[in-house]
């Protein structure tokens, strides 16, 4: 936080600053972002404010690294949970976790709350910490592959329009077949099946998925799994649910995934933030307005999940965005600049806060000049404004309890009563192995799925075919085992013939024969078979 200067502000000069106080004077439920600064002095009796009842609008709180955002976070976060509310914070540097703890005393909070007029506390906050898959600490946050969907899976398999097309096909396959996709070896074994010799015939009748492109989302799937992601698909599967919960004492619970561990990763953890709030729409009931929100969802690093999306992811992240509201769920977007998010999903974030930009490039320049242009008209000049914020402080435009958007402020924000970073790691694996939750998802579990089915199936058919493979050498070994008879019946020697054979195969036993028909041969036969002669 910025150490404060500011001289008193003449009386006759805050006319336009009253007008600008006048659009926060809320007379309902609302939380205290901080005092308004005008003319370079700070106005502690000029209160900024969001009504509760506008948190379930959406918001953006952008700005550059280390200009206060992640403390404008937990600053909103506690007095949500104050109110009631449940948080849901994703932590991607590992310093959200301080939440849970009262926070320090010390000389610049003390100056920062009398600038403010805050009256501040040390405060801890009811929290629950979780991790994707169980990768570093937290109760580990699994979702199946089914439930991911084709196309958030498509984006983080980086595929193209086609490719994700394609794997909308290979989901509604294994749908049809009583294939259960529960983890990425199931998937996998479902596209490895379809290109094999045994699946060819499965993906010509599916239409509009060539070999090709199954062979390019196999080793995208191969990819992904040798970068660790398999760990954050099985189950059991997380209850989106459990982040709508309040603590005993009525307070709402802080929900805070860590994610350093997979800070390197940042496609997947801003896709799989996406699942979740999806998931939240899906199972939720529609509600309509609400004095306040079921549950507010910051979704932080949100330009890592623009980057690169397709048409249709796009498209349902507005609609996700768009209808959500109406099922008490509020999102805030976390970024850097406004132009980080896409146009119609920037229409509708009714809220506000834009911490300091820098110009120190043209494209700086050129994003400055963007931003200003998405606020109201003000009395400030937002360029040179922008460009001159002290950390911890923002320009704030909020929906005011009727809807209408307020008059453009620039603040300074209050302290968070939490501690403004992490906790000790003993600390936080004791809060996470205490939690309720951690024996209900702790230990995975992997039942017969699409892998199991397809591999038994896979193994029955290798069977079958090495039985009817031996049947047919067996037969062909009988065959050929006649055959080898047969010669060596042909080429045996023959015995030698017997006296009578003998005489009868000779020439002149021939030569007798063919005379018996005649008198001489008939004599002749007679004296030989020793017949006599008649007399006459």
């Amino acid at each position: 936080m910025s150490e404060s200067t500011d001289p008193a502000v003449p009386a006759d000069q805050t006319g336009p600053a009253d007008k600008i106080a006048a659009g926060y004077a809320f007379t309902g439920p609302a939380l205290d972002l901080g005092a308004l600064l005008w003319d370079g002095g700070c106005l502690p009796d000029r209160q900024i404010r969001i009504p509760l009842s506008m948190l379930g609008r959406h918001g953006l709180v952008a700005g550059a690294t280390g200009t206060g955002k992640t403390k404008t976070l937990q600053l909103i976060a506690e007095q949500l949970s104050a109110n009631g509310v449940p948080v849901f914070l994703a932590d991607v540097k590992g310093d959200v976790s301080g939440i849970s703890a009262p926070g320090t005393a010390g000389p610049r909070i003390d100056e920062r709350a009398r600038e403010v007029a805050q009256k501040w506390e040390p405060t801890a906050y009811p929290s629950e910490f979780y991790s994707l898959g169980g990768i570093g600490p937290g109760i580990p946050v699994r979702s199946t592959v089914t439930s991911f969907g084709p196309v958030l899976m498509s984006k983080v398999l980086q595929l193209n329009q086609t490719q994700e097309q394609s794997l909308g096909l290979i989901f509604h396959y294994a749908d049809t077949k009583g294939l259960e996709l529960i983890d990425l070896k199931d998937l996998r074994a479902v596209v490895a099946f379809l290109v094999s010799d045994q699946g060819k015939p499965e993906l010509k009748g599916i239409g509009g998925l060539s070999t090709v492109t199954a062979g390019v989302i196999l080793r995208a799937l191969t990819a992904f799994e040798q970068q660790g992601a398999a760990e954050f698909f099985g189950e059991p599967e997380f209850d989106t649910s459990e982040f709508l919960r309040t603590a005993p004492d009525g307070r709402g619970l802080v929900s805070v995934l860590e994610l350093p561990a997979v800070q390197d990763k940042p496609q997947l953890f801003s896709t799989f933030l996406m699942w979740l709030l999806a998931d939240l729409y899906n199972d939720l009931p529609e509600v309509g307005d609400l004095e306040q929100p079921k549950l507010v969802f910051f979704f932080d690093e949100a330009h890592l999940l623009f980057s690169g999306a397709s048409k249709a992811f796009l498209t349902s992240i507005t609609q996700t965005v768009r209808l959500i509201r109406s099922k008490g769920v509020g999102v805030f977007f976390v970024t850097q600049t406004p132009k980080d998010v896409p146009a119609d999903v920037l229409a509708q974030l009714g809220n506000r806060v834009q911490h300091a930009l820098r110009a120190f490039t043209p494209d700086d320049a050129k994003a400055l000049k963007a931003t200003v242009k998405t606020f109201p008209n003000s009395p400030y000049d937002l360029e040179e404004l922008l460009t001159g914020l002290g950390t911890g402080e923002a320009v704030i435009t909020v929906l005011s309890e009727k809807g209408a958007p307020t008059p453009v402020a620039a603040t300074r924000l209050r302290a968070p009563q939490s501690l403004m970073g992490p906790i000790e790691p003993a600390a936080l694996d004791r809060a996470v192995k205490s939690s309720l939750l951690w024996s209900r998802y702790a230990v995975p579990v992997d039942r017969e799925s699409a892998y199991e089915k397809i591999s038994a199936e896979q193994a029955a058919a290798e069977a079958q075919a090495e039985a009817a493979a031996a049947a047919a050498e067996a037969e062909k070994q009988a065959k050929e085992a006649e055959k080898e008879a047969a010669r060596a019946a042909r080429s045996a020697p023959k015995p030698d013939p017997s006296l009578a054979e003998q005489v009868v195969g000779s020439g002149l036993f021939r030569s007798l024969a063919r005379s018996i028909g005649t008198q001489l041969g008939r004599e002749i036969s007679r004296s030989v078979f020793g017949t006599a002669r008649k007399r006459r």
